[in-house]
């Protein structure tokens, strides 16, 4: 049986959300799914190794210049075709968009599941997918996403970046998608303060490429802290989880580091900002501090 599970939003953190989602289902059916997602998912760097997933389809559409090769009509028919290759049995299509309905159908898919149609508004982002799954399929499916980290990889990332368990070790997730997501360096820097008059640390800096998430990251690097950090915006997120993994705590704004870190079984202290609360609690080892 070949299944295709469609998570169409943006981001890693709703990458990360959907994740035991779409892990029940594979295992309800006894086999591994594809999935089709967004490039920005990042899904083919952090899930590659998912014994649950099979193949990870990219869906390229929504860019900036909406130009990408699945936009408009024309894209939707390249879509199609693109799915129909795979010869897919049945299709879960987490999303009530008319256009994806419409899609499937056209594919040759047997079985199609999907939210109620034209239902977008007002939805609740794990509810509904966990309501989805127990009408369709009886299945009770809790927020608690997991991303396993092999013992290998993580010893090698011990060795590689000399990381000590007699230190404690800190992620700290300094940058952010957004400008109303993104913290000042002060109050990283102040934290950075406070554990280190009590813990012998070491700070581990994850954040993106943009130019205003860089600023951040060469304001701390500046700091007196400088000797106690490594910066991890050159690797690839595959790298990075191995790195996070050998963390005592995570400390991170509302980031893609903060989804993935709890993900891997650190208890992280999330620093919200603009963004609803559920993304900064639905995972159990999730902590959010509210502004005032």
């Amino acid at each position: 049986m070949k299944i295709l599970v469609i998570q169409n939003r943006k981001g890693i953190g709703d990458m990360v959300i959907f994740l035991p989602f779409i892990e029940a289902i594979a295992k309800k059916f006894y086999t591994k799914v594809s999935i089709l997602v967004k490039e920005n998912s990042k899904a083919s760097q952090f899930l590659k190794n998912n014994k649950n997933i099979d193949e990870i389809i990219i869906l390229d559409r929504d860019n900036k210049n909406k130009n990408g090769k699945h936009d408009g009509l024309k894209g939707s028919f390249e879509l199609i075709n693109d799915i129909k290759k795979h010869n897919f049995d049945k299709m879960f299509i987490f999303n009530s968009s008319l256009r994806f309905n419409i899609i499937a159908k056209f594919t040759g898919v047997k079985k199609i599941y999907q939210y109620p149609l034209l239902k977008k508004k007002n939805q609740h982002l794990i509810k509904t997918a966990q309501n989805f799954l127990k009408k369709e399929l009886n299945l009770d499916v809790p927020s608690d996403p997991k991303i396993l980290v092999s013992s290998e990889n993580i010893n090698h990332a011990k060795s590689r970046y000399k990381i000590q368990d007699t230190q404690t070790n800190i992620l700290l997730g300094v940058g952010g998608s957004g400008y109303t997501k993104r913290i000042s360096p002060d109050i990283f820097i102040k934290l950075m303060e406070l554990c280190n008059k009590e813990y012998n640390c070491k700070f581990f800096l994850a954040t993106g490429k943009k130019e205003e998430e860089q600023k951040i990251l060469n304001e701390i690097l500046q700091s007196k802290f400088n000797d106690k950090c490594i910066a991890l915006d050159q690797l690839n997120l595959i790298d990075i989880l191995p790195i996070i993994k050998n963390c005592k705590i995570s400390v991170c704004n509302d980031s893609s580091f903060s989804h993935l870190s709890a993900a891997v079984g650190i208890e992280t202290i999330v620093l919200m900002a603009d963004t609803p609360l559920l993304y900064g609690n639905y995972s159990p080892r999730m902590h959010p501090i509210i502004p005032d």
